[in-house]
């Protein structure tokens, strides 16, 4: 079994780095990554301003550039074991692709990115572009709210397509591509979390049949973001792997790999609960359980033996009366094959 958030294989699981959030959000991956983005810096204006360009619906937000700003680029990092080949092996690409409605609505997150390298048009060819150029097997995506046109482009190269949208306002979802000349799909399972009170994220769960003989399931989801609500991100997380789970027993205990933007670092006690089966809640701080939050007060948790409501506790460990989250998996990570890790 793998704990997998950003680029794995069966046999064995090898991570690389999808594009990063910006600063506040985080990345998808170990990063050694920076993010992608055209060859165009806009001219040195200090005036921040508001334009909407070729008549697009919406307001989007304009940031300056200092005069000849480096163009950024993408850093790869490599998992120390080479991959086996052969019809046993599988690769698995996770990619956060940020829905085009966000980064429109969620400007002041992307100040310091050309206008021309968030437009969907020019982002839309390039996440083709190196979803092609690595040719996974599987492809798990977050932030999708252009599925159609990106099935599209996926079906014509050979790929069967899942999506699972969020709900309320939001427009974006989780959406799993394979090779139907490769992969078979045996099961499909989702989970909307608005449904147990935990915001309105989505996660895939899905049973596949790898060349008429390897069975495997495959989770595919997007955690929330907000960095104070520790104890929704453990409930979340902590739903999947019950439901990867079961939908494993339920097929003879076959692997389990879990892929999706977990928006938690990996020196956060969320990673933490993944890679040890357990967590003690109330020897942390809930708004510094994913690691996003650096304030100090979190490094005095244990000490101060941080107090949450019920209804936290709850939300993280599924019971107000148990103070330590578990969940059954043994997970392998990622993370453990690389050489360096490097935080973008």
């Amino acid at each position: 079994m793998a704990y997998n958030p950003s680029r794995a294989r069966l046999s064995p699981p090898a991570p690389a780095a999808p594009r990063p959030r910006k600063r506040g959000r985080s990345p998808s991956a170990p990063g050694a990554a920076v993010w992608r983005a055209s060859a165009y810096v806009a001219p040195f204006d200090h005036r921040r301003r508001w334009q909407d360009p070729a008549g697009a619906s919406g307001r989007v937000w304009q940031g300056y550039h200092a005069p000849h700003a480096p163009v950024p680029y993408r850093r790869w990092i490599f998992a120390d074991e080479a991959a086996t080949s052969g019809s046993d092996a599988c690769t698995i690409m996770s990619y956060n692709i940020l829905a085009d409605n966000n980064a429109r609505n969620h400007p002041d997150l992307y100040l310091d990115v050309p206008w021309d390298a968030l437009r969907w048009d020019s982002r839309r060819r390039l996440i083709i572009h190196e979803i092609r150029h690595w040719d996974s097997d599987l492809v798990c995506l977050q932030e999708v709210d252009r599925f159609r046109e990106i099935a599209a482009e996926m079906k014509n190269k050979g790929y069967e397509c899942s999506f699972k949208g969020r709900t309320g306002d939001a427009k974006d979802g989780c959406a799993t591509f394979w090779k139907s000349e490769r992969l078979r799909l045996l099961e499909e399972d989702s989970i909307d979390f608005s449904e147990f009170n935990l915001r309105n994220n989505v996660a895939q769960v899905l049973v596949f049949e790898l060349n008429g003989t390897q069975k495997f399931v495959l989770g595919n989801i997007h955690v929330l973001f907000n960095p104070k609500r520790g104890d929704i991100k453990m409930g979340q997380i902590r739903m999947l792997l019950e439901r990867a789970n079961a939908l494993a027993g339920k097929w003879d205990g076959i692997p389990i790999v879990l892929a999706g933007d977990f928006n938690s670092t990996p020196e956060s006690a969320i990673y933490k609960f993944l890679s040890t089966m357990k967590l003690n809640v109330s020897l942390h701080d809930r708004r510094q359980l994913s690691g996003l939050d650096s304030s100090e007060f979190g490094l005095y948790c244990s000490l101060l033996n941080c107090e949450w409501s019920d209804e936290e506790v709850r939300n993280a460990t599924g019971s107000s009366n148990v103070m330590v989250a578990r969940h059954p998996l043994k997970l392998s990570s990622s993370y453990a094959m690389l050489k360096v890790y490097y935080w973008a």
